[in-house]
């Protein structure tokens, strides 16, 4: 079940030529493909892309009727090495993942890949995770681009810009040999626009033919001594090839303004914050129309030195805007100029932050120091006037770019929010953390209680939703090196000691490298620690979509496939299957036993809960339709007694869950807040059952919201109102006579 479902949309799929195609930048880009007559698809799901796969996945009927061969891969290693069905057939493929991270893992074939070269038109769709909406280590695909010369796009994030530099990553793959990446950005991924769409093109050549006439070429093999001409090959032959079809087909884009002494070059996926900056400085007007000549690097390797030089030629200044380090870009235009004797000013990262992500507000203050340096005059001389107070004043003018004039300009400065600064010193940060009810929570409040019994122990944690387990309320774990390196982590610590390392990985980074590289690799080395498999039955931090164990009747994929098998068929003898996580004093007592047991090897103990996100989107339809039906419906909620609850918040402390807070005790005479359960509530039972396993705590309550009540419910409901009213009135008449 992934995180939402695009079944509806891709129907748009089927638009054909002239038809106008609306929609999200993803739906656009499967699109896209499928104009391009891409033959298969692979990937693997991650931040930003993961839709792509959920598009295509809920595609799958549409790709059969054409003849497209998808399948979603085990690892980003798996899809592209599916790429090497277009080292020697004319089949175009395209694979897709999350970057950087997903780029490390699948480098060992992208490497082959680009060393042998392509037949067919070979893409690889990278969603770019850079800058403060990233959830990994802040690092660039540039780099591998140049390291294993693969051309590298990044378009303008408009939807006609993306599906055009699709169609241009094939054409330019297959003219120069070469896989080429094309580099999503986060906002380019979910940017909504339209473009007139063409004809949907079955394989030209496909999956099929090419089994039945197989063909061999050891020169594309990376063996030597191929492989020692591969590199003379990619620079004497594909890179010119490359250069020549970039240069041809005008894949970068110029676009003039009436400031010509200076100029602006920019990564494409940069292109809407540099407009709504100028615009801000009164340079640009609401159709992206700029007074500074731009230079918009669609392709940004290689880096096309014509082009550059003549935009550059005859300028006092140029300023560069390169996103991130090291500052690949300007480094290489600098070298280009001078070894051409161009002697304009190259502005980068002198006036640009040399790291982070380049918001339009980072972009206007660069461009602002850039012009006080260069060309003073293009600055307005008036006051900014701040975006939500200019609906009284005169807006920005809706029409062609008016150019400079003796008086005021037509064109005002737009200030930020006047009250975002304010905002920024009120409201306090909130760490990222475990959905409500999230069964992985209780699995972490059992660590911390043996952590008590036991003392504190090493701790190597994995990417995934688990992650959040190394902030408040848990504070556990001390490393995370990669998806499913959650044991490999802890493979050093494999010495005798008072204490045994315990590790951590989810049901996803299992299947994805955990079984060989940690569970496998510990079975061979005889590794005497603690392995914790947390199985949510999805890949959940990635949209939920179904893995190999997940408990759904998939029709197109193979589940229910249990990790306790796997584990079991590579060696590990000590296996311990907890099939409710809520059970704290249940996870407790395992980890306690895993952790002070005599028996030697790995111990794993796979913890099973379905991820409560992906269950409430399961059963919420379900409930609701049985409600309108007229059936009976039962919800639970938890509460806390505030007569009962002392204050000592030990549920809080070792829960976390974002549904329980505190107030008032409304006792004058009990001074601490009492703790108090949201309607957010999902009834998971957590909050109450690590109470009990950490203090004994009486004062958690539960109770059932009957919809459709039947006449037993009512009469229930009746006489236990009755006792419960009874009791209440005898203990007032007790108290007021007690206080007499």
């Amino acid at each position: 079940m992934a995180e939402r479902s695009f079944k509806k949309e891709v129907q748009q799929l089927r638009i054909g030529a002239g038809e106008e195609f609306r929609g999200e930048g993803i739906l656009a880009v499967t699109k896209a493909l499928l104009q391009s007559g891409v033959g298969y698809v692979a990937g693997y799901q991650g931040s930003p892309i993961s839709h792509l796969m959920d598009v295509l996945a809920d595609a799958n009927d549409i790709l059969h009727e054409l003849g497209v061969h998808f399948e979603a891969s085990a690892s980003e290693a798996t899809a592209a090495a599916t790429l090497a069905a277009s080292v020697m057939y004319p089949i175009r493929g395209a694979v897709t993942w999350k970057s950087t991270v997903g780029t490390n893992v699948a480098s060992d074939a992208l490497a082959n890949l680009a060393s042998g070269g392509v037949t067919g038109g070979a893409l690889v769709i990278v969603g770019e995770d850079y800058g403060e909406g990233s959830s990994i280590m802040q690092e660039r695909s540039h780099a591998f681009a140049m390291k294993s010369q693969i051309w590298l796009l990044d378009p303008r994030p408009n939807l006609e810009s993306m599906v055009k530099a699709v169609e241009d990553g094939f054409e330019l793959s297959e003219a120069s040999k070469t896989p080429v990446m094309l580099q999503l950005r986060i906002r380019g991924c979910h940017v909504h626009g339209r473009f007139v769409a063409k004809e949907n093109k079955r394989p030209a050549f496909s999956l099929a033919q090419a089994l039945e006439s197989p063909a061999r070429d050891t020169s594309r093999i990376v063996l030597p001594p191929a492989s020692f001409l591969h590199e003379q090959e990619k620079i004497k032959e594909r890179w010119p090839a490359a250069i020549r079809y970039i240069k041809e087909h005008k894949l970068n884009e110029h676009f003039d303004g009436d400031q010509d002494d200076i100029g602006l070059i920019l990564q494409g996926g940069l292109y809407n914050g540099v407009i709504r900056a100028l615009q801000l400085l009164g340079l640009a007007d609401n159709f992206g129309n700029s007074r500074i000549p731009l230079y918009v690097m669609n392709v940004t390797y290689p880096v096309i030195e014509d082009e550059v030089i003549d935009f550059c030629r005859g300028k006092r200044a140029v300023l560069l805007l390169e996103e991130g380090q090291p500052d690949y870009i300007e480094q290489n235009l600098h070298a280009v100029l001078r070894r051409a004797g161009v002697d304009t000013r190259l502005s980068g990262k002198d006036v640009l932050p040399m790291a982070g992500e380049y918001t339009t507000q980072v972009m206007r203050d660069g461009l602002r120091e850039f012009l006080k340096r260069n060309r003073p005059e293009s600055l307005q001389t008036h006051p900014a006037a701040p975006a939500d107070t200019q609906a009284a004043e005169r807006q920005l003018e809706i029409t062609e770019l008016a150019r400079p004039k003796p008086a005021r300009p037509a064109e005002q400065p737009i200030a930020f929010h006047r009250h975002v600064e304010g905002l920024a010193a009120v409201v306090p940060p909130r760490p990222a953390g475990f959905c409500t009810g999230c069964p992985e929570r209780p699995i972490f409040s059992a660590l911390t209680l043996a952590q008590e019994t036991l003392g504190q122990h090493h701790i190597s944690c994995d990417i995934g939703c688990h992650l959040f387990s190394i902030l408040p309320p848990f504070n556990l774990g001390a490393t995370t090196m990669g998806y499913g390196l959650g044991a490999s982590s802890a493979a050093a610590f494999n010495v005798p000691a008072a204490k045994r390392p315990i590790s951590i990985m989810g049901d996803g980074g299992f299947w994805h490298n955990g079984l060989s590289s940690g569970i496998g690799n510990a079975v061979f080395n005889k590794y005497d620690g603690v392995i914790v498999i947390v199985d949510n039955f999805y890949a959940s931090a990635t949209g939920g979509q179904d893995i190999l164990s997940s408990r759904a009747e998939n029709p197109d994929r193979s589940t229910n496939n249990p990790i306790d098998q796997a584990v079991r068929g590579v060696g590990v003898k000590w296996v311990r299957t907890l099939d409710r996580t809520y059970d704290v004093a249940k996870v407790r007592a395992t980890i306690e036993e895993a952790l002070t047991t005599d028996v030697k090897g790995p111990k794993v103990i796979i913890a099973q809960s379905e991820c409560m996100l992906n269950k409430q989107r399961r059963i919420k339809p379900l409930f609701n339709k049985a409600v309108k039906e007229g059936k009976r419906a039962v919800k639970e909620r938890f509460g806390v007694d505030s007569d009962v609850c002392t204050g000592d918040h030990a549920c809080i402390r070792l829960s976390g869950c974002p549904s329980l807070t505190v107030k008032d005790s409304g006792d004058p005479l009990k001074e601490d807040p009492v703790a108090h359960v949201e309607s957010s509530c999902v009834g998971c039972g957590n909050c109450g059952e690590v109470a009990h396993a950490a203090v004994l705590c009486p004062s958690f309550y539960r109770a059932d919201i009957v919809h459709n009540p039947t006449r037993r419910d009512r009469y229930l409901a009746r006489m236990r109102g009755a006792v419960i009213g009874f009791l209440q009135r005898r203990r007032a008449a007790r108290l007021a006579n007690h206080a007499l």
